[in-house]
């Protein structure tokens, strides 16, 4: 009986253990079952949550560039504009628009409108700011040095320089002493009467004719304040005189002095050269040497006719941007090299004489232009020059001049040089050539110019310049033995990137 009880205990023991198993097996499968249930439900969910962040990354990147390219199409279309707010917005010298310009993606113009303000009689004329602390005193060779030591060799008129004279030219210091032009006896000499009338120009529109290839184009446009503030000079040689009288009235006042219409006539007696190119750049460059107490000056070409009043000039490019040198930038090139090998294709001076000049300047470490350089190109469009007369542009403009003066009259070739020489001391505004075209009427010279020189292909055509080819009074650092090593210079690749150029 015992033994019954004890094995009904037991079974039911077994029993009820049996079913505790169970039901902890049940319980262990229903929730493993609302576990599989609750992570099947939890998969999805993650998996649209990762899609849906996916597609907002994307979608916020798409509209992100959508804006870049809303915001790059707006500058674009603002430097397009004829609306002078909008066309105000416009930055040309940025980086962007330079980066777009090169890729191609900014429409070409000829001519663009120019924020200029509309009333010049509402410009109020900056004082002179603070004067350049390097230099701070600037004198000139007066004397032509290597006339002393050869009697017989007759004075230069930008001197017998040394390529010792040359390399320390370009070392800045607060006192300076310069070639710069205008030794004794070198030639371009004023009548009395014009220095005597240069003296009292403050402000100044400078112009120049030589060897009869133009006559004076009367600006308009101009008003009565700008009339009585700037003297208009244009510069000439004899020979472009007889040829002026010849076309055009030529009034005399009592004084003595020479005009047609605003402008007054300066005659430079006994050329300095025997190329005419080289000697416009005397009064184009030389500016300051001319007319010594002018404080601001504005030069344009002979064949130009200026269109806008010269104080909104003087405004916009200067005390707007507050530089006291601005020029514009060559409508095709940016690299000088690009440039001498364009002067090369279009003939426009002797080729050996070109490539001399460019090798120099390579074995001097000149790079080609890119976009990582200070400058927003290495070439400028010279028919307009705007300055302010401080100590360190006048050095610039005679440090320019002396490389015109020793190699080729091409100075579009030699402004970057003196730029990359002169390093981050030397600022400039350079502003889009399609405003350039917007200050003038250009005219065609009355002939076309043309020399023996500019067709040269080999060095030998100039031995013992039987041909009388080689210029007797400039260029002489072309024949001048150099100091360095040039056989082993390669000039860089020129790839063409305009077929007008």
């Amino acid at each position: 009986m015992e033994t019954d009880t004890r094995h009904s205990f037991s079974s039911r023991a077994i029993r009820r253990t049996d079913r505790n198993n169970q039901s902890q097996k049940n319980k262990d499968v229903e929730d493993g079952f609302l576990f599989s249930s609750r992570f099947s439900q939890d998969v999805p969910m993650k998996i649209i949550w990762k899609r849906g962040f996916i597609r907002l990354v994307l979608v916020g990147g798409i509209l992100w560039m959508l804006l870049i390219l809303v915001a790059l199409l707006f500058h674009i279309w603002s430097c397009q504009s004829s609306v002078a707010f909008i066309s105000g917005i416009c930055r040309k010298d940025s980086k962007v628009f330079i980066m777009l310009d090169n890729m191609g993606l900014v429409p070409k113009q000829h001519r663009c409108p120019i924020p200029i303000m509309d009333d010049p009689n509402s410009i109020v004329i900056p004082e002179r700011g603070i004067s350049d602390t390097i230099p701070q005193k600037l004198s000139y060779y007066l004397v032509d040095e290597h006339v002393k030591a050869e009697p017989q060799s007759p004075p230069l008129f930008g001197g017998h320089q040394s390529w010792k004279q040359r390399e320390d030219s370009f070392k800045l210091n607060s006192t300076m002493k310069v070639h710069c032009g205008f030794m004794q006896n070198g030639g371009a000499e004023m009548d009395a009467v014009d220095v005597k009338y240069a003296k009292k120009c403050r402000f100044v529109v400078a112009s120049g004719i030589f060897d009869g290839y133009d006559t004076p184009h009367q600006p308009s446009n101009i008003s009565l304040r700008s009339q009585k503030l700037f003297c208009f000079l244009m510069v000439v040689d004899e020979k472009s005189l007889d040829f002026i009288k010849q076309n055009v009235s030529v009034r005399e006042d009592r004084h003595g002095g020479k005009w047609i219409g605003i402008w007054r006539i300066v005659v430079l007696h006994h050329p300095p050269y025997d190329e005419p190119r080289r000697n416009g750049k005397v009064p184009k460059i030389l500016t300051h040497r001319l007319f010594p107490e002018a404080q601001y000056s504005i030069w344009i070409d002979g064949k130009m006719e200026l269109i806008v009043d010269p104080l909104l000039i003087l405004e916009r490019y200067l005390w707007r941007v507050k530089r006291t040198f601005a020029i514009a930038r060559h409508k095709h090139h940016q690299s000088i090299y690009e440039e001498a090998d364009a002067i090369k294709r279009r003939k426009r001076y002797a080729r050996p004489l070109i490539d001399l000049h460019m090798k120099i300047y390579r074995f001097e470490g000149m790079e080609p232009w890119n976009p990582m350089k200070n400058t927003l190109s290495d070439v400028p469009e010279g028919a307009i020059i705007i300055r302010e007369h401080t100590a360190l542009n006048d050095l610039f403009s005679c440090l320019w001049f002396n490389e015109v003066n020793l190699f080729t009259p091409r100075d579009q070739l030699s402004f970057g040089y003196v730029v990359y020489r002169l390093g981050r001391s030397f600022k400039f505004f350079m502003f889009p050539n399609c405003e350039y075209n917007s200050l003038f009427i250009l005219h065609k010279h009355t002939r076309e110019h043309s020399s023996v020189v500019e067709w040269v292909k080999s060095l030998d055509e100039f031995q013992g310049n039987a041909t009388g080819l080689k210029e007797s009074r400039g260029g002489l650092g072309l024949w001048t033995p150099y100091p360095g090593d040039l056989k082993s210079v390669v000039l860089p690749h020129v790839p063409r990137t305009s077929q007008a150029g």
